[in-house]
C-alpha cells in the first residue's frame, strides 16, 4: 500500500474518533446543564418553603430568626393567630372624623397550616342573578376552568377560576338569588408545598451532602427606623458559574432576601 492510501485511512480514522468525541462532549454538556437545572429547580423549592417559613414567623414573633431549630420547632409546633382588623369612623364633638381601630382573633390555626396552604377566596366578577356552581364543595378547582355562572343582563355567563385548590366553603345561593360583584361565592384551599417534607432538613442543600444553606436575619436601621432583614443562600452552588463576584443578581448563588434591604424576593424570580 503507497503512503497516500496510508494517509487517507489514517486520515479516516482520526475524522471518526473526533466526530465520536464532539457527539460524546456535545452530550455531556447537555446532560451537565440539564443536571445543574434539576438540582438547582430543587434548591429554589426549598428556598421557597425556608422563606414562607420565616415570613410567617415574622409575622408571629416580630422578626426572622436565624436559628434553624426555633425555625424547625415554629414549623411543627407553632400557632397562628387569624386576625380580624376592623376600622370605625366617629365624629367627635367639635365635628372632626376620628378613625378607631381594633383587633379580633377569629380563630388560632397550626402555623404548618399557614405555612404549607393559603386561601384565595373567589368573589362575583359582576353583579347579576345566581345560576350554578360548575364544582361542587370538596371538588377540585383548576385555573382557568368553570367555576360559577350568573345570569348578567338576560345572558348567563360563566365565570373561570384564577386559582387552584379544593373548594373547602361553598356559599348557598338559590336559584335567580341577585349577587352584587365583589360577593364571596366560594374559597378553596390551595397547597404549596410538599405535606410529606422532612421539616428535620430544611436546613440541607437537596444534593448537596450534610451542606447548610447560610442564614442571616438582623434588625438594620433605615430611615431611622429598625426594620427586619433575612437572607438564605447556598453557599455551593451546582453552577460552576454562579460566584459573588458576579455582577448579574441572577448569576449569584441562589438566595432570597438580603442583609442590606427588606426583601424577600428571590434572585430566580
Amino acid at each position: 500500500m503507497n503512503t497516500t492510501g496510508i494517509l487517507s485511512k489514517v486520515f479516516l480514522v482520526l475524522s471518526i474518533c473526533l466526530g465520536v468525541y464532539l457527539v460524546f462532549s456535545v452530550k455531556s454538556t447537555i446532560d451537565d446543564r440539564a443536571m445543574i437545572a434539576t438540582r438547582e429547580a430543587a434548591v429554589i423549592e426549598k428556598l421557597q418553603f425556608i422563606r414562607e417559613a420565616q415570613i410567617v414567623y415574622q409575622e408571629v414573633n416580630g422578626n426572622y430568626t436565624s436559628d434553624w431549630d426555633k425555625l424547625i420547632d415554629f414549623i411543627e409546633n407553632g400557632e397562628y393567630p387569624i386576625i380580624q382588623k376592623t376600622e370605625t369612623i366617629v365624629t367627635l364633638s367639635y365635628g372632626a372624623d376620628s378613625s378607631i381601630i381594633s383587633y379580633d382573633t377569629l380563630d388560632i390555626i397550626p402555623a404548618k397550616n399557614r405555612i404549607f396552604k393559603t386561601t384565595h377566596n373567589v368573589n362575583a366578577a359582576n353583579n347579576g342573578s345566581f345560576v350554578s356552581y360548575q364544582v361542587d364543595q370538596g371538588g377540585s378547582a383548576i385555573q382557568g376552568a368553570p367555576a360559577y355562572t350568573l345570569n348578567q343582563g338576560g345572558k348567563k355567563v360563566t365565570h373561570k377560576f384564577k386559582n387552584s385548590g379544593n373548594v373547602v366553603n361553598q356559599i348557598t345561593f338559590s336559584a335567580g338569588q341577585a349577587i352584587s360583584k365583589g360577593d364571596l361565592m366560594m374559597s378553596l384551599e390551595e397547597v404549596k408545598f410538599d405535606l410529606n417534607m422532612d421539616i428535620s432538613r430544611i436546613a440541607y442543600v437537596p444534593g448537596k451532602e450534610g451542606v447548610k444553606f447560610e442564614i442571616y436575619a438582623n434588625e438594620i436601621e433605615r430611615s431611622n427606623l429598625l426594620v427586619d432583614v433575612i437572607e438564605v443562600k447556598n453557599p455551593k452552588p451546582f453552577d460552576p458559574t454562579r460566584s459573588e463576584d458576579n455582577e448579574a443578581k441572577n448569576k449569584k448563588p441562589l438566595r432570597f432576601g438580603s442583609k442590606t434591604d427588606v426583601t424577600t424576593s428571590g434572585n430566580w424570580e
